[in-house]
């Protein structure tokens, strides 16, 4: 059996080998703040030098060149070539002249991340009048001709109406829909209820579309719209309008049938409130 360690080893030195010449020293260029030896290697470090570039280029509203985004960003200059020139190809940035602006791609995010932040907004609003108020709460628009449910805010205790028949084409039989089509003028009203003609859904359903027209034309402007068991049975419901521009909005409640003493005094509480954030509610129109 071997023994490990049992006599010494002689060592013997590697042959010298003649020493290379130092290469000549370069001159120092601007330093790249992206080579971090240290970072996380799970970090795409080009990714990081495009969006330092993005951002330098949309602090500049006349443009940059090249050159001084390179300096801004303190990347080597064909390092920010090769970015610039590859997110001009994406389309999120344009040059123009040797300046570079953001590009049409930059501002769908721009626009994006903003119609997220006013969804964001409505959303806690809605929720914030959902458990003050101890109602569902809904909001909806009228948009290229449509009736859109936006944003729903509802708890297991309070839940909303289920959409058993669909509200773009019902729109004469619930309060949501009444209250949209009141906002509107007469041609738009007559379009609209051309495409969806009224039927009766409920045996408390609007009977027939001059009966409609009627009842719209009688609703006061700021006033709510009520409505009870016209879409749902069992179900009565209260909606305000909420006017932008040429934008028809509303707000609106819903409450079981043997709460229906209740929404009247829900729904003014909700158009109180609403008021005191009216700022608010309208930049969030366009979600």
């Amino acid at each position: 059996m071997a023994t490990v360690g049992t006599a010494p080893t002689e060592r013997h030195a590697p042959p010298a080998q003649p020493r290379a010449s130092a290469p000549p020293r370069q001159p120092p260029g601007p330093p790249d703040v992206t080579a971090q030896p240290h970072a996380p290697t799970t970090l795409i470090s080009s990714v990081q030098r495009a969006m330092r570039l993005l951002e330098a280029v949309a602090g500049h509203e006349h443009g940059a060149t090249a050159k001084h985004l390179a300096r801004e960003t303190r990347l080597a200059l064909p390092t920010a070539y090769h970015l610039l020139r590859t997110l001009v190809h994406e389309g999120y940035l344009r040059r123009d002249k040797g300046l570079f602006f953001l590009g049409e791609a930059a501002w769908r995010l721009s626009s994006g991340a903003a119609a997220q932040k006013r969804r964001s907004t409505i959303a806690e609003a809605l929720a914030h009048w959902r458990d003050s108020i101890g109602v569902p709460v809904y909001y909806a628009l009228y948009r290229e001709g449509e009736i859109e449910v936006m944003c729903v805010s509802d708890t297991p205790g309070n839940p909303a109406v289920e959409e058993w028949a669909d509200f773009r084409e019902t729109g004469h039989a619930h309060a949501i829909g009444q209250c949209l089509l009141s906002q509107l003028d007469q041609d738009a009203r007559r379009d609209h209820l051309d495409r969806y003609p009224v039927q009766a859904i409920t045996p408390y359903t609007v009977s027939d579309h001059g009966t409609l027209l009627r009842r719209l034309d009688r609703m006061r402007r700021m006033e709510p719209v009520i409505e009870r068991q016209e879409y749902a049975l069992g179900t009565v419901c209260a909606a305000i309008p909420i006017t932008v521009g040429t934008t028809a909005a509303t707000m609106a409640i819903s409450l079981p049938h043997d709460q229906a003493d209740r929404l009247l005094p829900a729904v003014r509480k909700l158009q109180d409130e609403a008021g005191r954030l009216l700022g608010t509610i309208a930049v969030s129109i366009s979600i």
